[in-house]
């Protein structure tokens, strides 16, 4: 028997390099299509709570006499951490200080089954935070994935002795928004924005979908994403002038979320 000739053995330097340049040129062809993937079922899954929040809010509506979740009046204003200055402002948080449920939180109890994951995209650009968010809903204050378009109050505080500018809204009767188009969206997506400096209240930017998309709750129950053209859904307040309007800039997101049909 002949002896294999040993230059005929293994891999040589040269083609193992060429092996290792197939994988890399593989893995960069495959990685955007599997991130891409990844954002999408994200996304539908979503769509997918935002449904889940309509099919609810339309079952509360009908327990309350077509109203939709509303309130409870807001406490006096002593702490900048406290995000419910105003009574009926949009807002994000579902449990105020002390757990109390506000807005889409009164639906925890009897329409969602006290599942307050369905309050949480999984989309989130700030994960950890938003996992802490999660645990804190119920029990703390807590801002959820989503905006709810509420009562459209967009004073910053209430006015001590003074009635609410606002009233919980229909089910059946949406209105018309201030630019004098139909309501058509109840909830969406929060793109918010701040200087980094308020972290030390908690105020920190809360954003989905790298801001490529927002996906949006009708008026009618239905539930769609569209495309963050030009940040057109974004609530951008990191200008220390803009602070003071931000309930009306998340008013100005839903009036161009309500020109999409």
């Amino acid at each position: 028997m002949s002896r294999a000739d040993p230059r005929q053995t293994g891999f040589t330097l040269v083609e193992l390099l060429v092996v290792l340049a197939v994988l890399g040129i593989l893995a960069a062809l495959l990685l955007p299509a599997l991130a891409s993937a990844r954002a999408a079922g994200q996304r539908a899954a979503c769509v997918s709570n935002l449904r889940q929040m309509g099919v609810a809010l339309h079952a509360y509506a009908d327990d309350w006499n077509d109203r939709l979740p509303f309130g409870p009046k807001a406490p006096p204003f002593t702490n900048p951490g406290n995000f419910y200055p105003s009574t009926g402002a949009p807002t994000s948080l579902v449990s105020m200080w002390g757990g109390r449920p506000v807005g889409l939180g009164l639906l925890l109890d009897g329409y969602l089954g006290g599942e307050a994951r369905v309050f949480f995209c999984p989309g989130t650009d700030q994960r950890q935070q938003t996992a802490a968010e999660l645990a804190r809903a119920g029990t703390s204050q807590s801002q959820s994935s989503y905006y709810y378009r509420h009562g459209e109050n967009t004073r910053l505080f209430d006015e001590p002795n003074e009635p609410v500018p606002v009233s919980a809204p229909r089910w059946s009767q949406p209105g018309a928004n201030r630019q004098g188009h139909p309501r058509r969206v109840l909830a969406m997506d929060s793109q918010f924005l701040v200087p980094e400096d308020l972290a030390v209240f908690d105020v920190t930017p809360r954003t989905h979908h790298q801001r490529r998309a927002s996906n949006l709750l009708r008026w009618d129950g239905s539930a769609v994403s569209l495309p963050n053209t030009g940040d057109r859904f974004t609530v951008d307040v990191r200008n220390y002038s803009e602070l003071r309007n931000t309930f009306s800039r998340i008013l100005e997101a839903f009036e161009q979320a309500d020109q999409v049909r």
